[in-house]
């Protein structure tokens, strides 16, 4: 049986190669190849291979190797030519790139024995005149996994919090689906804490999740820096308010917002150099929603305003630790000055 678990949704994709292994008895008999360093010629021995100890032998490919420049579906031609690969050696890996791995694969698919059960896993959505998607149709299964967006996230929500044993209110969904978005496995762990916090038959509630849920109040963050951004002070104000009384400490406020207008200050530089939000996100090490959020509001400053912004936020974080200023007289202070 040859299984192809492909997609943009790679929870899920890993969640369902969870349950493949688990239904199966493999025994010792199971190898991982990590597609981007696996020997084609490797893979295609172990699959020929009967098992020992079991009636079964599992295969996981996890990925594929990466395309080389220039390569394309013609390439393929001197596949598996040449002497054999030798151990350690990367360089005779692969000779023939992406096309040539999926091609030999393919052609692998249709002669496998019974006795081995493969799963190939890709982060990616394959086209559907891929030749390895056929193969796994005519010889085996597919399961395609989605992100899930607007009510469909909301679905898989209330679906994960029924699984895990809870039951979770419209507001607490919303507020998940809106600050942490489809970023499923991050939502799996945060509903697995707050399951863990309200027991077994409970209720997670939209206090719960302010409470407890990190990633929120990070998110909730994100607003006042918009806010700060826009020059909306009365609303930068009133999220400032909602986040200390929901018992945001005044300091960690300061650190974190301090860290966005320093994120803030190298998007803009490296914007300035041409680069977009995709390059942004690989050369400063950030995740590419912040990269993308961040060239949204580094419109609305110069460099100057930044720089002065940065200082502010110094001065302050330097204010509440000598207790000059009361921690709401010192953010307040803060917000109606900020970027001036």
């Amino acid at each position: 049986m040859f299984y192809l678990l492909h997609g943009e949704d790679e929870f899920t994709s890993r969640e369902r190669l969870k349950q493949l292994r688990s239904q199966g008895d493999f025994g010792f008999n199971q190898d991982v190849y990590m597609g981007n360093d696996a020997d084609i010629k490797t893979v295609i021995m172990t699959s020929e291979t009967l098992p020992f100890l079991s009636e079964q032998r599992l295969i996981i490919i996890d990925g594929l190797p990466k395309k080389k420049r220039g390569e394309s579906a013609a390439s393929v031609e001197d596949t598996n030519k040449g002497g054999k690969a030798k151990k350690g050696r990367k360089s005779s890996k692969n000779a023939a790139g992406r096309a040539g791995f999926e091609k030999a694969l393919t052609e692998h698919v249709a002669t496998m024995p019974d006795s081995t059960v493969m799963i190939l896993l890709l982060e990616e959505a394959l086209d559907s005149n891929n030749a390895l998607l056929k193969a796994a149709e005519k010889h085996g299964k597919v399961f395609q996994s989605t992100l899930p967006k607007g009510a469909a996230l909301e679905k898989w929500i209330t679906g994960r919090a029924k699984g895990i044993g809870v039951k979770i209110a419209p507001e607490a969904i919303s507020l998940l689906a809106n600050f942490i978005g489809n970023n499923l496995r991050l939502l799996a762990n945060e509903l697995d804490k707050l399951a863990m916090y309200v027991g077994v038959g409970g209720t997670i509630t939209i206090n719960d999740v302010r409470q407890l849920s990190a990633q929120v109040q990070e998110a909730r963050i994100f607003d006042l820096t918009d806010a700060l951004a826009q020059r909306n002070r009365k609303q930068a104000l009133n999220i400032l308010h909602d986040l200390l009384a929901d018992g945001e400490p005044p300091l960690k406020l300061i650190s974190t917002i301090t860290s966005q207008v320093r994120t803030l200050l190298l998007v803009k530089e490296q914007a300035q150099r041409g680069m977009r939000g995709g390059q942004i996100a690989s050369t400063l090490g950030i995740a590419p929603f912040i990269a993308d959020k961040a060239l949204r509001q580094v419109g609305n400053f110069n460099a100057p305003q930044l720089e002065n912004a940065y200082r502010q936020l110094l001065s302050t974080d330097a204010a509440l630790k000598r207790s000059r200023l009361t921690p709401e007289m010192a953010l307040d202070l803060l917000v109606v000055n900020f970027g001036l």
